[in-house]
């Protein structure tokens, strides 16, 4: 992709583990220094966005267009059919509630290109007794375990969902598209490249992911169990990106919980304080993105790049967006950036005639901003998004999606 964009060398990425390295990673707010958002109502010719129509009909679109070329890729126009299948079910206990859980897989089509298969991999848990159709969390989760950490004293997040009437679909976004570089030429991406190399503005893992949620939610609004109108989605770090992707680009997604997400994500990318935008371009992560993007670490600074995470969150809007992170050990994410965000996505949402963060003022741990559409929480914990589902599940009674 370097040979392709004609870039000879990438700026490093924020070290996190070496304080003298001379790319340490910045975790002082005093060095922050000063940078200038890109302004999400003013059109690309400087005419200010004043109206809901203006937003929708010009901007909106505008933004879209630097995200699908600069940063995220472009998904492709034609893309297989999916035929799901129902492996299994079982019926069992969540906590105290009393529950139904169907295996899912999506099979696509890969007729135009046998040698590579994608099968969508969910699971659907709704509570067993509901009278009429329920919300549900589409939640981009691990197959894998992960050691245990402190997360508080309440039950765990599948319970609290199940015991206030939602139900929730599991996703497995690797089932769509890899992790990892290599992948790049397998999954639904090599499945729509028919195996070949991706083009500068072709879409990364991130898309990919956020397109899986789609694909899901597709087959949720078939199942007269699910209250279509009220689907919404939840991942956390590089899956909260993916979330927050998903939420943007799909406006049939009711409401969001986007968790510790850091860079790519809710995170201002300008804001110099952990990871960077060198490390989204580097090559543990670069996959994730356009190609185009490398352009940002290499010729071009982050100051360069036309959008930025409050753009992202801002084509969200009026829907209502729940951003959290945790407290110490979850620096790298930059909270107080992804909390900077939705304030400077506040206007938009005032715009659309919704109630933004109401304040510019950073919370102190375990301070929840949930009155409005835009809602904040920084827990006590690390790197978990445990603690914070009880504050979303306040926010969404806020915003009537009970």
């Amino acid at each position: 992709m370097m040979e392709t964009l004609h870039i000879t060398s990438l700026r490093p990425g924020a070290d996190g583990y070496n304080k003298a390295a001379p790319n340490a990673v910045n975790y002082d707010e005093s060095r922050v220094g000063h940078y200038v958002l890109p302004d999400p109502l003013r059109l690309n010719d400087g005419k200010p966005v004043t109206t809901p129509a203006v937003w929708w009909k010009l901007r909106r679109p505008q933004i879209v267009a630097a995200f699908d070329s600069e940063v995220y890729g472009r998904v492709p126009k034609k893309l297989p059919a999916i035929h799901w299948e129902i492996l299994g079910a079982t019926e069992h206990m969540v906590g105290n509630t009393r529950a139904i859980t169907e295996r899912l897989i999506g099979h696509v089509d890969n007729s135009s290109h046998p040698a590579i298969s994608v099968g969508i991999e969910t699971s659907l848990t709704l509570p067993a007794d509901a009278k009429n159709p329920v919300p549900v969390m589409i939640v981009l989760t691990w197959t894998g375990k992960f050691p245990p950490m402190p997360q508080g004293d309440d039950p765990d997040w599948h319970e609290q969902l199940l015991a206030n009437g939602w139900g929730y679909a599991e996703y497995v976004p690797v089932s769509v598209q890899a992790d990892n570089e290599a992948g790049l030429r397998q999954g639904i991406i090599g499945l729509a490249a028919k195996g070949g190399p991706r083009k500068p503005d072709d879409w990364g893992a991130l898309r990919a992911w956020a397109w899986g949620v789609s694909k899901v939610f597709d087959y949720l609004a078939t199942d007269r169990r699910v209250d279509a109108k009220r689907i919404g989605v939840s991942g956390h770090s590089r899956y909260g990106k993916a979330a927050l992707v998903a939420m943007a680009y799909d406006p049939r997604l009711a409401i969001g919980y986007i968790s510790s997400s850091g860079a790519g994500g809710a995170k201002l990318l300008r804001r110099d304080f952990g990871e960077r935008l060198e490390n989204l371009a580097g090559e543990g992560e670069f996959h994730w993105m356009a190609g185009d993007f490398l352009k940002y670490a290499g010729p071009k600074t982050v100051n360069d790049l036309p959008v930025d995470a409050h753009e992202l969150i801002a084509l969200c809007a009026p829907r209502p967006v729940f951003i959290g992170a945790g407290s110490e050990g979850d620096q790298w994410v930059d909270q107080r950036g992804s909390f900077l965000a939705a304030v400077a996505a506040g206007p938009v949402y005032r715009l659309l005639g919704q109630k933004d963060l109401g304040t510019d003022e950073y919370p102190p741990v375990n301070t929840a901003i949930i009155s409005g559409a835009l809602g904040f929480r920084r827990h006590a914990f690390g790197h978990t998004p445990q603690p914070n589902w009880k504050t979303f599940l306040e926010f969404a009674k806020n915003n009537n999606i009970d």
